[in-house]
């Protein structure tokens, strides 16, 4: 057996691969960037094809550049973006349509109908989520009553579902394997997170048919192993789960009470509750952190659509920056009277407001406003969504025990100034790891413990290490003032106005 990790990161715009040595240390990483497709207002897609080819690609050049092959690697671990949906043919392994990403609102009727209908308690009582576009089940439900000839495949037992992991597992296996982990499998909308099993009146409220579900395992449970035909030799796949649960364990965040936000295209703030199911009374999804040995825990989730992405907007879209890293640089150099706020709901809001409809807006614009401003309001916005995910936090939290300093992780946390602002803002300390590649360094660790390879939970956690602490330095008076300013600017952005 080899003395190595190989973790596969799938993630909403690129694809990464890091290949770690028996002492989790990095020696090798690939990376990819594919498209993102936009057909219509609100709609998000990615090519199948174009995941799988990243993958793949970021696979190969990571090993190559550890200077490594197939047979030096133990175990394979997998982490993702999670809710995006694809559908397969079981015989041909061809998609039947582009996958639906996360982002995608098109479903807002859908949810809305079932709202109407009473459904919401309902759902929420048996997932810990909340009717949204943002989960699963109503892009597969879309899927069969929009792509021609799909319902009546699926119906006769013909299609297979998956998030992005599933669909990777079931590549990497070449379709010998159809499953995924309990953490994945919890965001579907189909699953009861309580009984740790696919609900059968959820399977009937979004009409999808139980023949198209992958089989659900532990984090660190046996997912198969690769086809040999894919690097040269058959690996076992010992380590799965969704990206911000996968944060979770590399931040190390074992313990009820420890809070981990990362930060990339998206930002997810995740409390830890231990085995305790605690059902948000502020709008936080309950969710499961992570499922092994068969023991379930659970955490409250916060879920910001916009974090990383309004700075590839200032890119991108604006084209005021040239890369992400000048945000910071180009924020510093902002008017400090003017009180410029961003509400990034390019794709609607997320936690605590899911308001599917809201769309983006700036507020405070003056004649001077210029790209320094932008920039500043793009980073500071995702210092104040946190804000509100913390502040809901803690009053579902409250009675449970004491909240911990927050661990952040993921792309924008290497900015120091956006690091100050959230620690200034929350009002507490935010702590910023050695180890940044936290996500993927947790699917690593699922694969590397379960093989016996790597240390078990409590080694593992002393291994954390800080490597810059900020604390808060803003006047209270001032940080009140720019809360009730982002308040004010959220309340006029949200449809109902």
């Amino acid at each position: 057996m080899g003395s190595h990790i190989l973790a596969i990161d799938q993630g909403t715009t690129s694809s990464r691969a890091l290949v770690f040595d028996a002492a989790m240390n990095v020696v090798g990483q690939g990376q990819k960037e594919f498209a993102q497709h936009f057909p219509q207002s609100g709609w998000v897609e990615h090519d199948p094809e174009d995941i799988w080819e990243s993958v793949d690609y970021a696979i190969r050049t990571a090993l190559k550049r550890a200077g490594l092959s197939a047979d030096d690697v133990a175990a394979i671990g997998i982490t993702n973006q999670r809710e995006t949906t694809l559908v397969w043919d079981r015989k041909s392994g061809k998609p039947i349509y582009r996958a639906i990403v996360w982002q995608d609102r098109r479903t807002a009727s859908i949810c809305n109908q079932l709202k109407s209908a009473g459904k919401e308690a309902l759902v929420t009582e048996k997932t810990g989520l909340l009717l949204d576009p943002y989960f699963s089940a109503t892009k597969v439900k879309w899927l069969l009553d929009n792509v021609e000839g799909a319902r009546a495949k699926a119906q006769a037992g013909d299609l297979a579902f998956g998030t992005v992991d599933t669909y990777l597992i079931w590549r990497l296996t070449d379709g010998a394997v159809h499953a995924t982990d309990a953490t994945n499998a919890g965001r579907t909308l189909l699953f009861d997170i309580e009984k740790g099993e696919w609900d059968d009146q959820l399977l009937a409220l979004f009409d999808i048919p139980a023949s198209m579900l992958p089989d659900v395992r532990d984090c660190d449970g046996d997912f198969g192993q690769t086809d040999a035909s894919i690097l040269g030799r058959a690996i076992p796949i010992r380590g799965v789960a969704g990206d911000q649960h996968a944060a979770v364990i590399g931040q190390a965040c074992f313990a009820p009470g420890m809070i981990k936000s990362t930060y990339g295209t998206g930002c997810f703030a995740v409390l830890n509750t231990g085995d305790t199911l605690v059902r948000s009374q502020n709008r936080l999804l309950t969710t499961i952190a992570y499922r092994m040995g068969g023991k379930t825990i659970y955490a409250l989730e916060g879920s910001i659509f916009v974090a990383g992405a309004a700075v590839q907007w200032l890119r991108d879209g604006l084209k005021i920056i040239g890369k992400a890293s000048d945000s910071g640089r180009l924020a510093m150099a902002a008017d400090p009277k003017q009180n410029i706020y961003l509400v990034p709901a390019f794709v609607g809001l997320g936690a605590p407001y899911w308001d599917a409809e809201a769309r983006g807006a700036m507020f405070g614009l003056t004649r001077n406003t210029g790209p320094e401003e932008f920039a500043r309001a793009a980073l500071e916005a995702v210092c104040y969504q946190t804000a509100d995910l913390l502040d809901a936090m803690q009053k579902d939290w409250t009675g449970h025990g004491a909240a911990t300093v927050l661990r952040v992780d993921g792309g924008m946390v290497q900015s120091d100034y956006t690091m100050q602002f959230l620690a200034d803002i929350l009002d507490a300390p935010v702590d910023r790891p050695h180890m940044l590649e936290t996500t993927v360094l947790g699917a690593a660790w699922l694969a590397g413990q379960a093989i016996g390879l790597w240390p078990g939970q409590d080694e593992f956690a002393r291994s954390w290490a800080r490597e810059h602490q900020f604390v808060p330095e803003m006047d209270s008076a001032v940080r009140e003032e720019k809360l009730a300013g982002w308040r004010d600017a959220v309340s006029r952005t949200l449809s109902g106005r």
